[in-house]
């Protein structure tokens, strides 16, 4: 049984170490994010494909939160996939979504065989990350580079 005590200090540990935020990181399979991508044909999505590991990959999700937060007035939604293991969802990724205060709908993939997984998502990814796909209605395309900012964003506005 918790004491009083332990859940005082279980609170404030928690509390400090993962402040609160208003977004959870959710599963996802592939089948899912498709059928999301289905459901919006009006509204253009940005997925990002990073892992917690991935030093390329933690320096650009910023700029995938700045292009939201300017683009809000717009159809638009960034989604961030962690690619990390799905055994790494409590230890890691939480906790890195929460110390980077990320705000995007952010996900992990859930998913078994990686090879499968990537050639359903594009057949011409190597694998590597960071990765985005773009995508409003039938069209999409794919990137499998580091951004900047300014990269991003002109990416974006050529593709809706």
């Amino acid at each position: 049984m918790l004491s009083l005590k332990s859940l005082l200090i279980s609170i404030i540990f928690f509390g400090w170490f993962y402040p609160a935020f208003s977004q959870q990181v959710q599963l996802l399979t592939v089948d899912k994010l498709n059928e999301r991508l289905e459901q919006g044909r009006d509204t253009t999505y940005v997925i990002n494909f990073w892992a917690t590991w991935c030093a390329p990959c933690i320096k650009e999700l910023p700029y995938f939160e700045k292009l939201q937060q300017e683009k809000s007035s717009e159809k638009l939604r960034v989604l961030l996939v962690s690619v990390d293991f799905k055994s790494q969802l409590e230890k890691r990724v939480i906790p890195f979504v929460a110390r980077h205060d990320l705000k995007n709908e952010t996900f992990l993939l859930d998913e078994r065989d990686q090879q499968v997984y990537i050639d359903r998502i594009n057949k011409d990814w190597s694998g590597a990350i960071p990765a985005t796909l773009f995508v409003k209605g039938g069209k999409k395309r794919f990137v499998e580079k580091e951004f900047t900012y300014n990269q991003l964003l002109s990416e974006y506005n050529n593709f809706k």
